[in-house]
């Protein structure tokens, strides 16, 4: 799920690293001019008494010696540091370039929690992990809904987050497969439960509102609008889709039909997988036929869960969109990165402080 990236050293100002070296070289060049004429002054004046003639000794000799070291260390020492002044003048930086292949899709996990599909939303939940687990760098974001919806997150690259998220959910959900996990069900579990589906049924006599579900869910999508089907496609910059986990079954008066939402988002350009939840004895009924014709008609794909390889068939098919809007995205950035050059310079600058208090001693 990681973006492959590396990191490239670049120089942001090559040129004042030439003029600082020609500096450099002038510079060494007149104090050795200076430096030879002054030799040459001296070979040519008359003999005269000189302290070398006090280091004729033994000690003074070998402390003459140690002088000379520790003077040509820390000239070595300043010439590297001026070396990396001159490096440092120049910005070395680093440019990194990410590559994701599949960074412009966003995906929205659009689940129905009513009565009827609760015992098979653990399974839904699952097929969810396993969808996440095969994205690269997609936004995915997570909507509950009965009556009304609930986000439980937003779009996000977090796949940590994520995948915490879903895991909790799979859990959370464990205690209602079945009639006998309810009946065993405890009061901190029932607690969990009720925490976990807060708000998504705020309407009375209403359950399972299929379409507004949806919409609810695009409604997480950016460049969606409610109440307007003019298409968006042509300035979305990212592909959009839900994948949508119901059984089809309403009970109540929605705002919006499973038929009018799906052509409401399709017109934003945003395309709706589907998933049924609910038992394979329902697979053939006319709400899941039903379902699987009004998907496909708006250019969805639908699965149940006698699919198999089914989720390897919705990943390419997702993968194929993101296509369409773009290959693919890639980013660099050039950042400034004198972080070792800096500290190599303050080693050199602390070595020269160290030999230059040896030689005044």
């Amino acid at each position: 799920m990681a973006a492959s990236s590396w990191q490239t050293l670049s120089w942001q100002w090559p040129w004042a690293a030439a003029a600082g070296a020609l500096c450099a070289v002038a510079v060494v060049l007149v104090v050795a001019v200076w430096s030879g004429g002054a030799r040459r002054s001296e070979d040519d004046a008359a003999p005269v008494f000189s302290l070398d003639d006090d280091f004729a000794t033994e000690h003074a000799a070998r402390m003459l010696r140690r002088w000379r070291v520790l003077n040509r260390c820390a000239v070595a020492l300043l010439a590297a540091a001026t070396v990396l002044c001159v490096a440092l003048v120049a910005r070395p930086s680093t440019v990194d370039q990410s590559e994701e292949r599949s960074s412009r899709r966003d995906i929205v996990l659009c689940l129905d929690v009513s009565g009827s599909t609760l015992p098979y939303d653990r399974e839904v939940i699952e097929t969810y992990l396993d969808l996440v687990s095969r994205f690269q760098g997609e936004r995915i974001g997570l909507s509950i809904f009965n009556s009304t919806s609930r986000t439980v997150f937003p779009l996000t690259d977090d796949y940590d987050l994520v995948e915490r998220e879903l895991n909790d959910a799979a859990t959370t959900l464990k205690g209602v497969e079945t009639q006998d996990d309810i009946d065993k069900m405890s009061d901190r579990q029932y607690q969990r439960i009720s925490d976990w589906l807060d708000g998504t049924q705020n309407r009375k006599d209403a359950t399972s509102l299929i379409g507004d579900g949806v919409v609810s869910c695009a409604a997480m999508l950016p460049g969606f609008a409610y109440g307007s089907a003019d298409g968006t496609d042509g300035e979305r910059q990212r592909a959009a889709s839900i994948v949508l986990a119901t059984d089809n079954v309403v009970s109540g008066d929605p705002t919006y039909t499973l038929d009018a939402a799906l052509k409401l988002v399709s017109g934003a350009g945003i395309t709706v997988d589907g998933l049924f939840s609910g038992p394979k004895s329902s697979e053939s009924e006319t709400t899941t036929v039903d379902m699987r014709r009004l998907i496909e008609r708006y250019g969805g794909m639908f699965l149940t869960q006698s699919d198999g390889g089914s989720v390897d068939g919705l990943v390419r098919e997702i993968d194929r969109r993101r296509q369409a809007v773009g290959e693919q995205a890639v980013r660099a950035a050039v950042t400034d990165a004198p972080g070792w050059w800096a500290l190599a310079l303050a080693v050199l600058i602390a070595g020269w402080m160290i030999m230059a208090w040896r030689l005044r001693r």
